[in-house]
């Protein structure tokens, strides 16, 4: 099988991944192999692909909750003034429920080391909450008071509480409803781009891949592999405008072909 090296002219690389396979204990085969791509500083990067192919395995290797058996992870922080930080969310929020909001985005303070890692103030708690869309008086209130969606704002407000150069998503929205996952969209890349983050998202929506992303990349196989990169680079603003336009809809039909082998050349690289 060769492999998809896969290259960005963004910045210098957040992460290079080399030949990356696993293969867990007691499988018969691989997850994933020869996975090697290139996340520039500042990307979002979104992965999709078939259920069970690995693409949250990705993020956790990435992160470094899980050890690769071939190949290797490089992480640099040259672009991103030494910080080594990764915000995580994963598809429930996580939150514990004996704690209050604010509580709550203490908690990866308390768990971290470093300057970074300082104990936030109710300042700095009530301007979290308020970037994601939460207000003031959300945050004495514990997660059993808080809606669905509430939550996961809540778990997106906790993984920027350490000032992270690098969030990873783990299908966030899924379990939110259609009108409040689009609201929630537009707030996370307005976050990435405020903060200047690199962000890399894992979702089986293809629409959602499109409007968050610079570059989607499609996993396929057993093992699974780079079957091919969409280059998503607009100049339009991420908006419903943007969701509405011709453009948007010649992206989609890339990807939806790449997943599915039906012949499209709009910004494909095969792998």
């Amino acid at each position: 099988m060769s492999t998809a090296t896969l290259q960005t002219s963004l910045s210098e690389p957040a992460f290079t991944t080399r030949a990356l396979g696993i293969r867990f204990s007691g499988a018969s085969q691989s997850t994933l192999d020869d996975i090697s791509l290139t996340v520039a500083a500042g990307e979002f990067l979104s992965l999709v692909g078939p259920s069970g192919c690995g693409k949250s395995t990705v993020l956790r290797l990435l992160a470094g909750l899980l050890q690769p058996t071939s190949g290797s992870v490089t992480r640099s922080t040259a672009a991103t003034g030494g910080r080594n930080n990764i915000g995580f969310v994963f598809q429930h929020p996580t939150l514990l429920p004996w704690r209050t909001a604010e509580a709550n985005l203490q908690l990866p303070t308390e768990l971290g080391s470093g300057s970074s890692n300082r104990q936030l103030t109710s300042d700095d708690c009530h301007e979290l909450l308020r970037q994601v869309g939460l207000s003031r008086s959300d945050a004495n209130k514990r997660p059993s008071e808080l809606s669905g969606g509430m939550q996961m704002r809540l778990s997106l407000a906790r993984a920027l509480a350490t000032k992270p150069d690098v969030l990873l998503l783990d299908e966030p929205f899924a379990a939110v409803d259609d009108l409040l996952r689009l609201r929630l969209q537009e707030d996370v890349r307005r976050l990435h781009e405020s903060r200047r983050l690199t962000t890399i998202l894992v979702t089986h929506n293809l629409h959602e891949a499109v409007f968050l992303s610079d570059r989607v990349i499609v996993l396929s196989g057993s093992p699974s592999h780079i079957r091919s990169e969409i280059s998503v680079q607009t100049t339009q603003a991420r908006s419903s405008a943007y969701r509405d336009s011709d453009e948007f809809y010649a992206f989609v039909k890339s990807v939806s072909a790449s997943l599915f082998r039906v012949p499209e050349s709009v910004g494909v690289t095969h792998a």
